[in-house]
């Protein structure tokens, strides 16, 4: 081989080992500048969520702005936001009057909220009770 080809050679496996690390993502940077909150809401009827198919599914995505398959993104996020990402913590609205008719409702909630893995599970008394538990967030 000829000293030509050895140094083409040697300089392009150098440049190769040298260079080759660099080449891609210059900086591992966050995709945005928001924790992730993005939630898959249910709703069933049934005591159980194992043995309940669900009859209503939305989408919830809470930053860096409200959308989703949810009805009212906006509010579902406020009303979660102001209970500090705590579900059991939703407000219920005091002036709805419900019957106490035993008619299972189960609630799920899955996903992440600021970051942080969630999974939540309720049953309510009835469908009433169910969308007087936090304003808009369960009314799906």
């Amino acid at each position: 081989m000829p000293n030509t080809a050895r140094w083409a050679a040697t300089l392009t496996l150098t440049a190769t080992a040298v260079c080759g690390p660099l080449t891609g993502t210059a900086l591992a940077a966050p995709a945005s500048l928001y924790a992730p909150s993005a939630l898959v809401l249910t709703v069933a009827h049934g005591e159980d969520a194992a043995l309940a198919t669900p009859a209503r599914a939305v989408t919830l995505t809470c930053a860096p702005t409200a959308s989703g398959t949810h009805p009212a993104p906006a509010a579902a996020c406020a009303e979660l936001r102001g209970a500090g990402g705590d579900f059991d913590a939703l407000a219920g609205q005091d002036e709805v009057m419900c019957t106490k008719e035993y008619d299972p409702v189960v609630v799920t909630v899955d996903g992440v909220w600021q970051g942080r893995r969630v999974a939540y599970e309720r049953t309510f008394a009835n469908e009433c009770v169910k969308s007087s538990h936090g304003a808009s967030l369960f009314t799906f």
